[in-house]
This record gives C-alpha cells, sequence and structure tokens, in this order.
C-alpha cells in the first residue's frame, strides 16, 4: 500500500515553494503526499505584490472530514505557519492523526540569513519551539537552529571555518534532541573550503547514532522553494525507508542541478529553481539502480 504523508503548508501560484514543491518531490519519490492548505496565496512572499488567503478556520474543517474518514498517515511534515493561531491547529492535527507508527518532521521556517522573518513575534517562537519538541525530525537552518537553542544568528557568518560551525550545529542539534527529536538535519552551512578556496554549502545530519555531512559548491543565489524540497525529499525517504544520510544526500544533489540551471539562465530568486527536469533522481527506480 502506498505510504502517505499529510502536508501542512501554504499553496504559491508563484515561487515553486511549499506545496507547489512539496507535492512534486513527495510523489515522485512514490509517496502519496495529502495536502493540508493553511493559505493560498497568488505568489510567495518575497515578490513585491501578492494576495493571501488565510486558511486558518479552514484547517479546522479538512482536519474533521479526514477524521470522519477515520484516515491514517505515516508521516505528517510542517512547513510555513504565519501565526500562533496556525501552529495551535496543527498540534491540534497532531494530536488527532499522530499514531505509534507515524513520523512527524517539522521544518521550523523562522528565519535565514542571520535574521528572523519579521512575521515571527517572540509569542510564535515560543509556540514553533513547542512544535518542534514533539517532532521525531527537525529540518532548520543554521539561522532557525541558533533561534530554536536561544544562540547568537552571528554564528551564520560564512567567514567562520568549517570545523568550528558543525562543531557549534552539533552541540545546538544535540540540545534539541534531549526529548523526543530523534533526527535533526542542518542545513545552509556556508563556508569556504580551505583547499580549493570554493565556497561551498553544506548539510549536516545529527542523529542519536552519528552524524554524517554532505556538501557541495555554493551557486548564484538563495533561491525560493530550496528548503522546501529539502524538507520534502527527507519526509519522502523516511516514509519510502531511505536512511537520513541518504535522503539528505540525494536532495542536495538533486537541487544543486536545479540551482546549477537556475543561475545559467538568469531565472530571478523569488521564481524559484528549474526542479521539474530532475524529479526523475527522486524515483525509486533511480534509488535502487544506486
Amino acid at each position: 500500500m502506498t505510504k502517505k504523508i499529510a502536508v501542512i503548508n501554504d499553496l504559491s501560484g508563484f515561487g515553486k515553494c511549499s506545496l507547489t514543491a512539496a507535492i512534486s518531490a513527495v510523489a515522485a519519490m512514490g509517496v502519496q503526499p495529502c495536502p493540508l492548505p493553511t493559505a493560498v496565496l497568488s505568489a510567495q512572499t518575497g515578490y513585491s505584490s501578492y494576495y493571501c488567503d488565510d486558511y486558518t478556520d479552514r484547517m479546522r474543517n479538512i482536519t474533521e472530514e479526514w477524521r470522519k474518514m477515520d484516515v491514517h498517515f505515516d508521516g505528517i511534515y510542517t512547513g510555513f505557519l504565519s501565526g500562533e493561531h496556525q501552529i495551535r491547529k496543527v498540534l491540534d492535527f497532531i494530536d488527532i492523526f499522530y499514531e505509534d507508527d507515524t513520523f512527524l518532521l517539522v521544518d521550523p521556517v523562522m528565519g535565514d540569513n542571520g535574521s528572523r522573518y519579521p512575521v515571527f513575534t517572540s509569542r510564535m517562537e515560543a509556540e514553533m519551539k513547542a512544535l518542534t519538541e514533539r517532532a521525531d525530525i527537525i529540518t532548520p537552518n543554521l539561522t532557525e537552529l541558533c533561534l530554536l537553542t536561544g544562540r547568537d544568528c552571528r554564528l551564520t557568518d560564512g567567514a567562520r571555518q568549517k570545523e568550528q560551525i558543525i562543531a557549534a550545529a552539533e552541540e545546538m542539534a544535540g540540545e534539541l534532541m534531549t526529548g523526543k527529536t530523534k533526527e535533526t538535519v542542518v542545513t545552509g552551512i556556508r563556508y569556504v573550503d580551505e583547499a580549493t578556496g570554493r565556497e561551498m554549502m553544506g548539510n549536516l545530519a545529527v542523529t542519536e547514532e552519528g552524524t554524517s555531512f554532505s556538501a557541495f559548491p555554493f551557486i548564484g543565489d538563495s533561491y525560493s522553494g530550496t528548503g522546501d524540497l529539502f524538507a520534502s525529499i527527507v519526509a519522502a525517504g523516511r516514509a519510502r525507508g531511505d536512511s537520513l544520510a541518504q535522503a539528505m544526500e540525494l536532495a542536495g544533489s538533486m537541487i544543486e542541478r536545479a540551482i546549477e540551471d537556475a543561475v545559467r539562465d538568469g531565472v530571478p530568486r523569488n521564481d524559484g529553481v528549474e526542479y521539474e527536469r530532475y524529479l526523475w533522481m527522486l524515483g525509486e527506480k533511480n534509488r535502487r539502480e544506486e
């Protein structure tokens, strides 16, 4: 029977992010995405103008209908949440649908590049911490890891040594894994490789068994939707039985190619990367061949 993941995120018409990216990636990996929209937007919020239809009040209606259907999810995956009211709706959803054989992956979308997003108040930050404490897997970027652990976000400074950043990230991830959380993937670890002088972007997986690190050349710019693609591949990988290290490597490799194409073609960062042509990399057949 096909594995199912409830994907709780917004739907943006432009930007190749959120549910648009998640549905594509999860489905390509042979897992059924069951979207629960938190909002419908004309375009993601990086654009100069956009329309947003908040779905907070309707999240409960969808949740109730799914409860009536007595559905089971192999995984629950949460992305961007616009306020503490939505986080509380998600916590209610988890109370209903999280079972012994269900995993919860939380992508704590709170900030990037050393700064908290303006929408994230201190109250929202507290609610997000409560949500991450219930997760089996979390996928914060380095800025979000600092926010979750109360650290100085200047740790994201790319001039720091790779070993310093990784050591600090491991320590912070360990703090978040003292409770229910068993796996943390820290994304967006940017540094300069001392041997080649090349700027790199790395991801660090921390589990109870140990750590693994994967890095790729940093190309161009930070694009809309890459974090959503990464978390989606990790979630679907967990559902179909991939190890965390396998899923992290696959996500990094696929996203690297998509960014290369976007940079080559001069795609604006708000439009997102050209990932569609690389969805084949995520399929079961290619995993078996590797």
